[in-house]
């Protein structure tokens, strides 16, 4: 297994953070993250997906309201609708098993009514905001254990490309939203995969107060980095990180679709006042 001084040089670049820190097992399996997109068809162990979704319910949880679910989707039919509502993307109809993750408003919408209780404050923003922030902490959860399982995973937020229609796919209620998929099986060996690094921990990590400008000399780094990471990758994207990533917010279109999304919550039954 690769040492924890490597982990670190390859999560941020060569030399690009001092490794002289605490680690150990865990931080090491964290450390090695990557996103896999080519899996092979095995299916899992028994009980894996009881075991992922066990990880996920340990997450914190906001008032302890539980305001997510989550839809394990194995058949290949679903996964190719579900692919083909994604751009299409390969790897929702190679993995064994997708799980979509949903901010969940639902079911305590029923709760409340099935006591002839209000539940006005399902309808704000502070609460769909909740139940988002609840479907990511028990996903990344889920994440952490399955990679200490030996699977790859990889998140799909394409999912909010098309809400509705992912809905009526997976036949979910009024109030119920899905925030991003999970592709979860064993990564193809042959489509090699490598630790993408990340910005450097002095543009991220502010002490006492944040500092934007000083981000600059960190950013052109990283800029440096990840046009070495793509070469290395032979990853033909032009231009470098900073260029990237302002493509991606240019405009509305260059949303994916997403820009709709407010409306879409709406048609979900989500009124977020």
């Amino acid at each position: 297994m690769t040492n924890f001084s490597e982990l670190l040089n390859h999560r941020y670049g060569i030399n690009a953070i001092n490794t002289d820190i605490p680690g150990n097992d865990c931080i090491s399996s964290l450390l090695s993250h990557r996103s896999i997109r080519a899996y092979k068809s095995d299916a899992l162990p028994a009980g894996t997906l009881e075991t992922l979704v066990a990880a996920a319910q340990s997450a914190s949880t906001s008032s302890n309201l539980q305001t997510w679910s989550v839809v394990a989707v194995e058949d290949a039919n679903r996964k190719e609708k579900l692919s083909q509502l994604a751009s299409n993307q390969a790897h929702i109809r190679q993995c064994p098993l997708f799980l979509v993750w949903l901010a969940d408003l639902a079911r305590l919408t029923h709760v409340a009514e099935s006591r002839g209780l209000p539940h006005e404050g399902l309808d704000y923003l502070e609460m769909f905001l909740m139940a988002a922030i609840d479907a990511a902490l028990a996903a990344q959860n889920a994440v952490v254990a399955a990679e200490s399982l030996g699977l790859g995973t990889v998140y799909i937020g394409a999912m909010r490309n098309d809400p509705e229609g992912v809905a009526e796919v997976l036949s979910l209620p009024p109030h119920v939203f899905a925030v991003f998929g999970l592709c979860v099986g064993y990564a193809d060996s042959a489509v090699e995969t490598a630790i993408k690094p990340r910005l450097p921990q002095a543009a991220v990590l502010h002490r006492e107060t944040y500092k934007l400008t000083e981000q600059d000399e960190d950013i052109s780094f990283y800029n440096q980095v990840m046009k070495d990471f793509y070469n290395s990758q032979q990853m033909n994207i032009p231009g470098d990180w900073a260029e990237h990533s302002a493509k991606r917010v240019a405009f509305a279109k260059s949303l994916s679709g997403r820009d709709r999304l407010r409306s879409a919550l709406q048609n979900l039954g989500f009124e977020l006042r």
